[in-house]
């Protein structure tokens, strides 16, 4: 299992030391949540602090972008360093061409689903995917409680890359915690996006520790 921290759930004053935390925490991921107020009720970052967030770390940026228009900052992000770029599939007008312009760059691309976004939707895009994100919350703001309808939709997805041609990562976000990361693993998870769960704990460390050791 691998951890992919979220920063936004880090204080915003100090985003570089949330960073270096992560990194020295054993964190295999840095998850950079880009919300613009339409997509979501949240407003975050641009690829101005994603870019100075990448002069702190080594590890790759997973960038999750969480707005009503990706194709207009897909260069933008990918300029400022993301090494992965996850798009919602409710999102774009056209999602095959949206996830062209990102591997057109050579970076792996990611679709994101909402909890109540069927599966179906990936069906005929699946190719073009390096990673499936299942949203296990509604998206927009931490610290939410895991929706549990979502373990059949999780199980679901495992079935349905299993039968891909290509190697799909499965990723999911939104109300990990030590105590159901292990269920993840079960289901076949590879990253696990943790934010309140690694930053609220008072040690980052001890926290990705934990989450590593129950997903064992």
């Amino acid at each position: 299992m691998k951890i992919a921290p979220s920063i936004l759930s880090g204080d915003f004053a100090y985003f570089g030391e949330a960073v270096k935390q992560a990194e020295q925490g054993g964190a295999d991921y840095i998850h950079v949540d880009v919300m613009d107020g339409h997509f979501v009720p949240n407003i975050t970052i641009g690829p101005s602090t994603v870019s100075a967030i990448k002069k702190y770390t080594s590890l790759p940026l997973d960038v999750h972008l969480m707005i009503t228009n990706p194709d207009q900052y897909i260069d933008r992000f990918i300029d400022a360093g993301a090494d992965i770029l996850t798009i919602h599939v409710e999102a774009p007008n056209h999602l095959h061409r949206s996830l062209r312009m990102i591997k057109d760059r050579n970076i792996l691309s990611g679709i994101a689903l909402n909890p109540a976004t069927p599966l179906c939707t990936i069906d005929h895009i699946l190719p073009d995917i390096d990673l499936l994100l299942i949203m296990t919350v509604n998206p927009g703001f931490g610290g939410q409680s895991f929706i549990p309808q979502m373990i059949e939709k999780i199980s679901l997805a495992k079935a349905k890359i299993e039968d891909a041609t290509n190697d799909i990562i499965l990723q999911v976000d939104g109300g990990i915690h030590k105590g159901n990361i292990g269920q993840m693993a079960k289901l076949g998870v590879d990253v696990c996006v943790a934010g309140s769960a690694v930053y609220d704990s008072g040690d980052v460390k001890q926290a990705i520790d934990m989450l590593k050791y129950n997903s064992r």
